[in-house]
């Protein structure tokens, strides 16, 4: 139950670590193609924000975000069952949709994060895909962004998608 308490809050909390700490994810290594692609690959469903919803990305975290001429990142949408720690390339614990004119959602790409009670802000950052997730005091987490299904000229892994609109 402590458990789930702690889940609930790290949902709740989550527009604010976004809006307070979205800052460009620090490149260690070149990406792995491959391991992107498969990511992308694994998203094919939820395409459909229907279908997203239906397996589990229903929570609303943030409202469309947006940082002037830095660009956009969307509608943030959480899987509460997945946010606990487990960094797993092919289950993002966030989708984030990008808004249309007649209310249709598109998948623009995801977000991974993982809690500071399970990994301290002290310890050596998570990686995935070669890249360091990025410290969100404000929410008390770690973060990685991965535009999936937006290109984006400011990096596969920046946090702000000029392409994206609000």
């Amino acid at each position: 139950m402590k458990a789930r308490t702690r889940t609930i809050l790290v949902v709740a909390l989550l527009p604010l670590a976004w809006a307070g700490a979205c800052v460009g994810a620090q490149r260690i290594s070149t990406p792995r193609a491959p391991d992107v692609q498969a990511l992308r690959s694994s998203l094919a469903a939820y395409t459909s924000f229907g279908l997203a919803k239906k397996a589990g990305y229903a929570t609303a975290i943030t409202d469309c975000m947006s940082n002037g001429d830095e660009g956009a990142m969307g509608v943030h949408y959480g899987n509460p069952e997945l946010i606990d720690g487990i960094t797993d390339a092919l289950h993002t614990e966030v989708l984030i949709y990008e808004p249309g004119a007649s209310g249709a959602m598109s998948l623009v790409g995801v977000e991974f994060v993982v809690p500071f009670a399970v990994i301290s802000k002290s310890s050596t950052p998570p990686t995935l895909f070669g890249q360091r997730f990025v410290p969100n005091d404000v929410f008390q987490l770690w973060t990685l962004h991965v535009w999936t299904h937006r290109s984006n000229p400011s990096g596969l892994f920046a946090s702000w998608n000029p392409r994206v609109h609000c």
